[in-house]
């Protein structure tokens, strides 16, 4: 579903991506792990389209996406949930879980397997997205972007200050959506238990740099997990 080849990026001088190279197939998920600043969430911005690539490509299912905006990819399937969730905290659950259908036919209702997955937006669809709790919030971000009924869904941090009950709520929501195997499922995450439950392939960042990189059942015997530490 997505291929990433050969992709370098830049801050200035400095070198933040350096031939990274991985693909996310179908009904899989794929985590993206590294110390602080290495380059992940650059990456998922360039895959996004946030951030244009200096060189390398970016495949989409089957389609070279590599220099169109970020519309375009969205129109082809591809779902961003950025760090920080990034909500409209003015705007009410619903008219947020709204937003996610401008991709869609005039008229098509939200996915009903969002409030499946998180009952909490279907009990809170008139209160104010500023007004829920950061896991709220993060539940609300996922639903948005699978309001689109996307491809590939791309996932930057989603249990950053989270609280333990919601990641769980998280965790089952991924998994079920990897087992449906209508997606890709794109995710950088710090929380190494998290990843490792989750992940079907790895891919592991240090100074820009793909490290290692195998298949999720492997992580803790490949040494994944002293890659991350401080």
């Amino acid at each position: 579903m997505l291929t990433v080849s050969a992709l370098n990026q830049y801050y200035g001088g400095s070198h933040t991506l350096r031939n990274v190279a991985f693909e996310a197939p179908s009904g899989a998920v794929t985590a993206i792990l590294g110390r602080n600043g290495v380059g992940k969430t650059t990456l998922l911005k360039c895959v996004a389209g946030l951030l244009p690539s200096r060189s390398g490509g970016i495949g989409f299912n089957g389609t070279d996406v590599t220099k169109l905006p970020p519309h375009a990819r969205a129109r082809l399937g591809l779902g961003y949930v950025p760090q920080g969730r990034e909500i409209f905290p003015r705007l009410t659950v619903e008219e947020n879980l709204k937003l996610g259908l401008a991709t869609r036919p005039p008229g098509t209702p939200v996915p009903r397997r969002i409030f499946e997955m998180f009952p909490v937006l279907a009990e809170m669809l008139g209160r104010r997205g500023g007004d829920l709790s950061g896991g709220q919030q993060q539940q609300l971000a996922i639903g948005r972007a699978l309001a689109m009924e996307p491809k590939l869904l791309v996932l930057d941090e989603p249990t950053e200050g989270i609280q333990p009950s919601i990641i769980k709520d998280i965790e089952r929501a991924i998994r079920r959506l990897a087992a449906e195997g209508e997606m890709a499922i794109l995710l950088v995450e710090q929380y190494y238990d998290f990843a490792r439950s989750l992940a079907d392939r790895y891919v592991v960042l240090s100074r820009g740099e793909v490290i290692k990189a195998g298949k999720g059942a492997d992580m803790e015997a490949d040494g994944v997990r002293a890659c991350l530490t401080v």
